[in-house]
């Protein structure tokens, strides 16, 4: 077993528990780092594990890529990499890093940095420097500012960040008003790593937090977004959210988080509309299918965004709030655009927000089997998203309610099979295709086609599968209503 060496205090010089976790995920990866390491060393260049592959080690979840730094030159380690590597990539080497893969490890090398921040720009301007302890300075916390030589395997740790991965604490390795100052987005960063890792934030982190969110208005929205997706995904991402709440930051990037904070209600006559959100972006997490569900989450966190906007109180003093889902779809993807995703992750997340309602009133025998299949065609691709969404909005302390919705909505999903066994509702189209429906109508392809076309889909909706002689008597009844003329009526 490679020992772990320390360059800290002598009090540190046994290993801890956590030291002997990071020896056990090194042995794994060792062959390939420290043959690595050994090229290294021959060409005269240091090798380093670092940052987040070192910390992830501490904690026993070391993945299959690596980040190392070295003093080397981008294009020295290109030289020492050549032959060796199964597969080179150089997207980053404007910046310092080489990527490579061996033995089915992802690895990236990049040179010793000591940036400079001109704190105005976007972006840091790169300088590299000479030091292993100036590298890990510019680091943004102090777990993530440790460092495992290879092939020697010394451990450097000159911020502390064994203790406070221990305590699970985020500090910076000088000021942390140094270090936001330098490059905002590492606050978004420190709720990230809440959501992921289970730790909180110092007090004069969370202090700097507070008195300088507004940053982060230096920050793009690419950025912004990147390290949202990651807190959102993350173990814990409502402590994550908290933290953007408490400290002001998603005021600048997610202000309609805030505003459901301010829907507190006083007089309790409706529930917290923002604590009961926070308890169904929970609640999804138990009703993911597979992994993290980015899609499920955003709406689960995006649900009730349009209650601010429709609060009405009634003359008893009851409180409503009409048509909120659709207006919260039309917040969503505003907020979403913005925040620059991808066009179809914001269709499926705010369509999951429009029709996060749509179940309410199943259980009071109201729908028909019509009703079910424009339900499930409604949804499409996303109906298991659906019926997660809303399940996870039952956050009712009435247990026999709660039981209740939860029988209804079993009720539906089994109601949903048995149709679907029946009529195949994952792909519900008209009893006739287009090209029926021209020869039919004797018409080209166009307008019309199309407008027959939805008449017959809603009603095969409407009435379930249809005869053929049936769905052709029902098409040429619709076209004599419109006062299209049929080859047979000429």
């Amino acid at each position: 077993m490679p020992e772990l060496k320390s360059q800290t205090n002598p009090t540190a010089r046994a290993l801890t528990e956590a030291q002997r976790r990071a020896v056990h995920e090194l042995l794994r990866v060792s062959p390939v780092a420290d043959e690595l390491g050994r090229r290294f060393a021959m060409a005269g260049k240091e090798l380093h594990l670092v940052g987040g592959s070192v910390r992830d080690a501490l904690l026993g979840r070391l993945g299959d890529d690596l980040d190392f730094t070295t003093d080397a030159r981008p294009e020295e380690t290109l030289r020492i990499i050549e032959g060796w590597a199964e597969a080179v990539w150089t997207t980053g080497q404007e910046f310092g890093t080489i990527g490579l893969a061996r033995r089915g490890l992802r690895i990236e090398v990049t040179t010793f940095r000591a940036d400079a921040y001109d704190r105005v720009s976007r972006n840091p301007i790169v300088r590299y420097g000479d030091k292993l302890i100036d590298d890990l300075r510019r680091r943004d916390f102090a777990v993530n500012a440790m460092a495992v030589s290879v092939p020697g395997h010394e451990f450097t740790d000159p911020y502390g960040g064994l203790t406070d991965l221990a305590e699970r604490v985020l500090r910076t390795p000088g000021a942390p008003e140094e270090s936001f100052a330098d490059d905002p987005l590492r606050m978004l960063r420190a709720a990230r790593f809440v959501s992921q890792l289970g730790f909180g934030v110092a007090p004069d982190v969370r202090a700097a937090m507070v008195a300088m969110a507004g940053d982060l208005s230096r920050i793009t929205a690419e950025r912004i977004r990147d390290e949202f997706v990651k807190l959102m995904c993350g173990a814990d991402p409502v402590a994550g959210l908290r933290l953007l709440v408490d400290t002001g930051l998603g005021e600048q990037f997610l202000p309609e988080l805030i505003g459901l904070k301010l829907e507190i209600d006083e007089h309790a006559q409706h529930k917290d509309v923002y604590e009961h959100t926070l308890i169904v972006v929970r609640n999804a997490i138990g009703h993911e299918r597979e992994g993290a569900d980015f899609t499920l989450r955003m709406a689960a966190l995006m649900h009730d965004v349009g209650k601010p906007a429709t609060k009405a109180v009634g003359p008893d003093g009851g409180v409503s709030f009409h048509h909120h889902e659709i207006v919260g779809a039309r917040l969503t993807k505003q907020r979403m655009k913005a925040l620059k995703f991808p066009k179809d992750v914001i269709s499926d997340v705010a369509e999951l927000v429009a029709l996060h309602l749509r179940f309410y009133g199943y259980g009071r025998g109201e729908w028909t089997d019509s009703a079910v299949r424009r339900y499930v065609t409604d949804a499409g691709p996303l109906l298991s998203r659906l019926h997660s969404l809303t399940r996870s909005d039952v956050t009712t302390r009435n247990r026999r309610k709660a039981a209740q919705l939860a029988a209804d909505y079993d009720a539906l999903e089994e109601r949903i099979a048995r149709i679907a066994a029946e009529e195949d509702l994952a792909r519900v189209r008209p009893d006739l295709d287009g090209n029926a429906i021209m020869e039919l109508l004797g018409v080209p392809a166009g307008p019309i086609v199309g407008r027959a076309w939805r008449y017959l889909k809603d009603l095969r909706l409407e009435r379930g599968p249809l005869e053929h002689d049936e769905a052709i008597a029902e098409l040429m009844t619709w076209a004599q209503a419109e006062g299209i003329t049929t080859p047979g009526s000429r």
